[in-house]
């Protein structure tokens, strides 16, 4: 008995059609994987990686949610397979120390309220003016370009994804303590990058 091809599983399967697929979904997943790892060679290749992982896991596909869907899910866990991957890397120079004595310069110790040197200025940003917002969000990309790669990881799949820590921690095996330190760091990160270049 021959075994059926990918195209042949499609020809009985009415919800998919593969051979649509590129032409259909390939923007929009080189848009999402894009946001979420800043790297054109990387998020094509995701993307390339999506529709053959798709091809292979065309008989599983059973049509209760749209191909889009499906291909985005699985889109989404190449993704988290790269951050994994790149996370043990980034780990060996995370100091959770470090951060608890960056945390003393920006607090006070007696009160907790900011200490004057560091305390966040205020924007001054009227959110009913889309052309600021744009603006805005110009500068939040580039300062977000200029996070490490763990950072900006851990920071797009808890405020782009909007996934629980507690995955994020075991989907890039990390402890709550890696994970704090990450969040902490970014945002500090961030506040100073966007204070620095928002006028």
């Amino acid at each position: 008995m021959q075994n059926d091809t990918g195209l042949d599983i499609a020809a009985k399967n009415l919800h998919t059609n593969p051979l649509t697929w590129v032409e259909k979904y390939s923007d929009y997943l080189y848009g999402f994987a894009m946001v979420r790892l800043r790297d054109s060679d990387v998020a094509k290749d995701l993307v390339q990686d999506t529709f053959l992982a798709g091809l292979q896991q065309l008989e599983r596909f059973e049509g209760n949610s749209h191909e889009k869907t499906w291909l985005t899910a699985i889109l989404k866990n190449k993704i988290a397979d790269f951050y994994r991957k790149n996370a043990s890397k980034s780990l060996k120079d995370l100091k959770i120390t470090e951060t608890e004595s960056e945390q003393q310069d920006f607090f006070d110790a007696e009160t907790g309220h900011w200490n004057e040197k560091y305390r966040p200025q205020a924007f001054g940003l009227e959110v009913d003016n889309p052309l600021l917002m744009k603006e805005l969000g110009v500068i939040l990309n580039e300062c977000l370009t200029k996070l490490p790669g763990l950072w900006f990881s851990v920071f797009s799949m808890k405020h782009i994804d909007d996934l629980a820590s507690e995955l994020i921690c075991t989907e890039l095996k990390l402890t709550a303590s890696n994970f704090w330190v990450i969040m902490h760091r970014t945002k500090l990160n961030l506040r100073a990058c966007l204070q620095k270049n928002w006028n």
